[in-house]
């Protein structure tokens, strides 16, 4: 379903840091690749600490591309990032080729308070052993970094600093939850009605594309960081730590590459570096 036989599963690992071969990963000793949950938690892991959740293709007017093959030669061979329909396309094509049972899900986005959104997040649900679990690449700096049991809602997980849960509403709508400042704040909820890839390009069109959304017209970037969780909008750069403090800041366009390089580990080429700061610059 989701060409995971046409994704270069080498290339893919090597760019989030996850060697294999010769008995081990990383030099840590470990088996090889398994459709276990201790694989499933270690490319998880090692997705969202490499590559960046950004949509500057959005923000440049270019078409977002979801096959695998588009999705592999970005955010793998360029080393760009990706919103939540690349990521999450393309580790689930990087699970499915290892031999994960993976299935899609729409989202809608709770963020905003009680302001009902369309559904256009997409996150996976892979079973392991039976068990659902749910794995979400795409989400920004608030999103989750491993995955979470869908099979025991309520219970709390706890990764790093950073705590998450699920709730059972009704219908058998599920929401993701985070814990901030001993609140629990809503980020996401979806049902159970699988997605399929073709449902992603349809939602993949409106959010880049559509005016109202959110991506169209300025720039995000955002990075689930251990200590520090990273959010760019357009010019304010947020800083969101374990305790619940937030911090914003305004950038400069002079400063701007060197910020995405320094805090984001997101290197343009020339041409979208030139193309960032024009835009930025216009709006000066």
């Amino acid at each position: 379903m989701w060409s995971g036989d046409e994704l270069d599963l080498d290339a893919y690992l090597a760019r989030i840091g996850y060697g294999y071969g010769n008995g081990s990963r990383n030099g840590s000793g470990r088996g090889e690749l398994r459709p276990d949950l201790r694989t499933l938690y270690e490319v998880h892991r090692a997705h969202t600490g490499a590559i960046t959740f950004e949509s500057l293709d959005v923000l440049f007017g270019r078409p977002v591309e979801l096959d695998v093959k588009a999705i592999e030669d970005k955010l793998v061979h360029t080393r760009r990032g990706g919103y939540c329909y690349e990521q999450n396309s393309l580790l689930a094509a990087a699970l499915e080729r290892i031999g994960f049972e993976v299935s899609g899900r729409g989202a809608r986005n709770r963020t905003r308070g009680d302001t009902l959104l369309a559904v256009t997040h997409a996150v996976l649900v892979v079973t392991v052993d039976g068990e659902p679990w749910l794995c979400d690449a795409g989400f920004g700096y608030q999103g989750p970094c491993e995955p979470i049991p869908l099979a025991r809602p309520g219970v709390e997980v706890r990764q790093g600093e950073w705590t998450f849960r699920v709730r059972e509403e009704e219908g058998g709508v599920l929401a993701l939850a985070a814990l901030r400042e001993g609140n629990w704040r809503d980020l996401y909820a979806f049902s159970p009605q699988p997605y399929h890839p073709v449902d992603y390009v349809v939602l993949n069109h409106y959010s880049s594309s559509h005016p109202r959304s959110s991506f169209v017209g300025r720039a995000i970037v955002q990075y689930p960081g251990d200590a520090v969780r990273l959010s760019l909008v357009g010019r304010e750069l947020t800083r969101l730590y374990p305790d619940g403090r937030v911090t914003r800041e305004d950038v400069a366009s002079e400063g701007l590459l060197d910020l995405l390089d320094r805090e984001f580990g997101l290197r343009l080429s020339e041409r979208d570096a030139a193309e960032l700061l024009r835009i930025q610059r216009a709006g000066d």
